[in-house]
Formats: C-alpha cells, sequence, structure tokens
C-alpha cells in the first residue's frame, strides 16, 4: 500500500520510530570561560617572564635548606623545657665553593646542637659550622661533598635602587621558594651592630625561613644574604655580597671576624658646632670621649678633635668613621687626620682589636 506519493507506510514508521529513539541533547551550563589556547601576553613581557623563570631555574641548585637542632637556651628552660631537649629550626643558604662551603645567616646555626642540610637534588649532609659573626649575622658551613654547584657573587657596590632582584628560600619550610622585588633602599641595617655598612633593602618577600639565602640580581649574581624581615614582612634587610667577600676569609681561616676598634665615642658634627670648633662646614666625625688606654688614646687623639679622613679616605660621618676602622686589619698603623682647634693634624694610631662582652 502507498501512503503519499509512493512512501511505504512501513517504512514511514520505522522512520518514525527511529526518531522517536533519539535522545534530546541539551546544552550544559558554562561554568568557565578558557583562555586564548595561544600567548596572549605582550612580546616585551613574555620575554621578562621567560627571564625571571629561567633565571630562578638556574639559581635553584646551589641553594641549600639547613635543618637545625638547638640547645634550650636559659629562657626556654624556665618556660620548661629539659636542658638536653632541642628546639628544631629551619633556614636557608647557599653554596659558594665546589667542595662545599656555604654561607648563611649566624642567628640561623646559633646554639646548633646539630645541622642537616639539604641540597636542592634531595641528599642530605651533616652540616659543620666553620666561623660565624653575630654582629653582622653572618656564618659559614661546611659539608662534605665535592662537585657542588655553585652561586657567583657579585660587587652589591655596582647595585642601584630600583633595580629589580630575586629572593630565593625555604619560607616556612616550603622547599625552593622565589620572590620578586625591587631594591628599595641601600643604607644601615635595622641592627645597630652594624659597623657603618650599607645593608640593602628590598621589598622582595623575606619571611621565616627564607635568611641566609641569595638576593639575586638580573644578571644572576648574588648580591645579597637575606638577613631579616621588619615587623610586618613589607621590607627586609640583606647582608652585601661585599661584605661577604670581606669577611669570609677570616671567618674560614680563623672562625670569626677580628674587627678593629679605636676606643672613641663619636657624634655627627652639626651647624650649631661650626663657631664652637672653628669649622667652616659640618663635616667630619666628632670625638665625644676617649677611653684611656687605648688606641686612640695611645696614639695622641683628643676629646673633641673632628676626625676628618683615615690613610686618606674623607670620613664625613659616624658610619664612614665606623666603617673603615671596624674593617681595618687589627694592628695596622694608619694616619689619622682631625681638625684640632680649626687647625688639622696628623696622627698615627695603631688600630686595636674589638672584644665584645662575651670575649673579654
Amino acid at each position: 500500500m502507498l501512503f503519499g506519493r509512493g512512501i511505504p507506510l512501513f517504512g514511514l514508521l520505522v522512520v518514525l520510530l527511529v526518531g522517536c529513539a533519539t535522545p534530546v541533547v541539551r546544552a550544559e551550563p558554562t561554568l568557565w570561560k578558557e583562555g586564548p589556547t595561544g600567548p596572549a601576553v605582550a612580546p616585551e613581557l613574555a620575554r621578562f617572564n621567560d627571564l625571571l623563570t629561567d633565571l630562578a631555574e638556574r639559581m635553584k641548585p646551589a641553594l641549600v635548606q639547613l635543618r637545625v637542632n638547638r640547645v634550650a637556651e636559659t629562657r626556654e628552660r624556665e618556660e620548661g623545657r629539659t636542658p638536653d631537649e632541642p628546639r628544631r629550626t629551619s633556614g636557608s643558604g647557599f653554596l659558594i665553593t665546589e667542595n662545599g662551603l656555604l654561607v648563611t645567616n649566624a642567628h640561623v646555626v646559633e646554639n646548633a646542637k646539630s645541622i642537616q642540610v639539604r641540597l636542592a637534588d634531595g641528599r642530605r649532609f651533616a652540616g659543620e659550622v666553620v666561623g660565624k659573626d653575630t654582629g653582622v649575622d653572618l656564618a659559614i658551613v661546611k659539608i662534605k661533598a665535592g662537585e657542588l654547584p655553585v652561586l657567583p657573587l657579585g660587587d652589591s657596590n655596582r647595585l642601584r635602587v630600583g633595580e629589580f632582584v630575586l629572593a630565593l628560600g625555604h619560607p616556612f619550610g616550603l622547599e625552593q621558594a622565589v620572590s620578586f622585588g625591587i631594591v628599595s633602599r641601600k643604607g644601615p641595617s635595622l641592627s645597630v651592630a652594624a659597623r657603618g655598612f650599607d645593608f640593602i633593602l628590598t621589598d622582595a618577600a623575606i619571611n621565616p625561613g627564607n635568611s641566609g639565602g641569595p638576593l639575586i640580581n638580573m644578571a644572576g649574581e648574588v648580591v645579597g644574604v637575606n638577613s631579616m624581615a621588619a615587623r610586618g614582612g613589607s621590607i627586609g634587610f640583606a647582608i652585601p655580597s661585599n661584605l661577604v667577600k670581606l669577611l669570609t676569609p677570616q671567618l674560614v681561616a680563623k672562625g670569626k671576624v677580628e674587627w678593629g676598634y679605636l676606643g672613641v665615642a663619636i657624634a655627627e658634627v652639626g651647624d650649631e658646632d661650626l663657631d664652637k670648633f672653628k669649622l667652616k662646614e659640618p663635616r667630619g666625625v666628632l670625638i665625644r670621649e676617649v677611653v684611656s688606654g687605648q688606641p686612640a688614646d695611645k696614639g695622641g687623639m683628643r676629646v673633641n678633635d673632628i676626625v676628618v679622613s683615615i690613610d686618606g679616605t674623607r670620613t664625613d660621618a659616624p658610619r664612614d668613621l665606623q666603617r673603615i676602622v671596624s674593617s681595618s686589619p687589627v694592628g695596622r698603623r694608619v694616619r689619622v687626620s682631625v681638625l684640632r682647634d680649626g687647625k688639622p693634624e696628623d696622627l698615627e694610631v695603631v688600630i686595636g682589636l674589638y672584644q665584645s662582652r662575651e670575649d673579654r
């Protein structure tokens, strides 16, 4: 039997049945929007991103984590710790020689009963403190290993405010973390024991556990050692790499730094001092006190002398005098140029050895 124009009724029924059996597909609601498959970053930014990521990857192999068991301090024992109960802390560091010397902070390894150094490849070694200086907060640790990756030390004097830097470390125990920022300032640190050296202020995040890690410039050089963060964590301080270069030989050879010492109390020369000391400009360092029997006293320095240079290097402010004297080798004879009653005079002073209260 035909239906319509020659279409069999049976065939029409089959078509209708098949059509009814096909499920109706409903579109699911979209929960997000996919990003573009190709690069959407401007070429200049893409190159900068590649530079940062490649730089971080190159630096990480020489970054280490220090896990320290400390002897409980007196205050902690009074709070309930037993004398032999260890206190576990962690910090960061980085390798500077292929045979296992690494840099970290002195406070990271202070009162260490044992130190475990973990390398980026997962290997673990026992660490031994070779030398440390608590005033600058610098320490050198040694592990028994060879053919290790190292980080080069750059020239921190060439570092400029506004430069990009990376801070590497292990904050809060997290491994291989990198933060990005700029050099905010170069100047004195929060520590009164900085001895006149300019520390590096940065807004790159430095958190607990970052201490001892490297501050890296865009050339892949260490320009500082992350040391401390201000309260609130918005700014951090780093020990300049040139100070690390200055102190490392003494730390390795002697286990400590022998700081130069004059035995004077000093102050800044102000505008109000010009007439009193017969000065033409407020420049130099005022000697407020001379300790009897100490190098300055033996060299003929007097109260109210104005120190204008040491061995030809100008001392325009107290920090200049602190830096020059503290970094001078103990026993060296230096020419101290002073203004005494407005008249120039040269004195010869032998640099003495600074002794902390613990050393006395």
